[in-house]
């Protein structure tokens, strides 16, 4: 090998050393990407509501389901019985109440209808609680149960509406299904039965 061939090899080896050099300084010196650090969320400590349970309409008078006593249907004083109001939505305007017979031998038997009753939480026996309309008994007022033959349910439905309704006294009940369509909150019924003895 001739001196000049040497100093050619020499000087490509030296410049090899110097590129591989360079790069590995480079790669030593890069910034490295951090790894991120997981933060736990921490648990949520907001309340869940409480899920809403409705309005509820029972009466002191009798349990749900079971014989209305005597002394508010026909056969006694025919006077209307104590109701007790729970769980009425915040935004109620007044209240409206229907009595009916289902049984009756002819469709649905209406004893009371009631309307713009205000807020309360308790209609008390032998009470007009609001404005009344018409019953099937064509009266002013409530009628109590007198089924002609067998035992008969009665169906007392509580509505809570978000207004007073605009209605003269004397409407029936479709006139007030009529005039509360759309406006009603919540609903509730309770459920009593007479047998005439």
């Amino acid at each position: 090998m001739s001196r000049r061939t040497a100093l050619r090899f020499l000087s490509l080896a030296a410049l090899l050393c110097l590129v591989l050099f360079t790069g590995c300084i480079e790669e030593e010196g890069a910034p490295t990407t951090p790894t991120p650090v997981l933060t736990p969320t921490p648990p949520s400590t907001t309340t869940p509501s409480p899920p809403s349970i409705g309005m509820r309409l029972t009466s002191p008078d009798f349990e749900p389901g079971a014989v209305i006593p005597k002394r508010f249907t026909c056969d006694g004083n025919n006077i209307n019985p104590t109701l007790i109001i729970e769980g009425i939505p915040a935004e109620t305007k007044s209240l409206a109440l229907i009595i009916e017979d289902p049984d009756a031998p002819r469709g649905t038997f209406v004893h009371w209808v009631v309307y713009n009753i205000p807020v309360v939480s308790r209609i008390d026996e032998n009470s007009i609680p609001g404005t009344q309309g018409l019953n099937d008994f064509r009266k002013m007022d409530y009628g109590g149960p007198c089924p002609p033959s067998g035992t008969h349910r009665y169906v007392f439905k509580l509505y809570a509406l978000d207004v007073e309704l605009a209605l003269a006294g004397g409407v029936d009940k479709n006139a007030l299904e009529d005039a509360m369509q759309g406006h009603i909150l919540d609903a509730a019924e309770l459920l009593g039965r007479y047998t005439r003895s």
